[in-house]
């Protein structure tokens, strides 16, 4: 109650000066504090932080080299071209970005890092893949 009627009362002394003065600049700057007191503070929002590879592989039950394989076997005369493990919608995977020779774009596989089962499997143009990538580093930035 006490920090209420402290900031009443500084409000009613801005506003006093503001009238004295009698300037435009000085009157606004006295709305905007008043404005600023009566406001309701919203709580902040949880930040995601993003998780530590360090982390994720303790969580990991199935090896890469494992999902690696399990990945493989999904593209047939594939060469994996990048991998990571990650955190998709909740889940825990490692993801593989598979090139096949005489075809273009990628093959992503997602393997699921606690029971090795393959979770996802997509065709990525070119295209597609580039605006992923732009999106992932935009994501790394932030």
């Amino acid at each position: 109650m006490k920090k209420v009627m402290a900031v009443a009362f500084a409000i009613a002394a801005t506003a006093a000066v503001a009238g004295a003065q009698g300037t435009a600049k000085t009157s606004k700057i006295a709305a905007k504090t008043t404005m600023q007191a009566t406001k309701t503070t919203k709580p902040h929002k949880k930040v995601k932080t993003a998780e530590s590879q360090a982390t994720l592989q303790k969580e990991a039950k199935v090896t890469e080299a494992t999902a690696r394989a399990t990945a493989l076997k999904e593209v047939p005369n594939g060469t994996v071209k990048s991998s990571e493990l990650e955190r998709e919608n909740g889940k825990l995977i490692y993801s593989y970005d598979i090139t096949v020779p005489g075809k273009s774009g990628v093959e992503e596989v997602n393997v699921n890092a606690i029971d090795g089962s393959v979770v996802g499997k997509v065709h990525e143009s070119a295209k597609t893949e580039k605006k992923e990538a732009a999106k992932e580093k935009t994501a790394a930035k932030k």
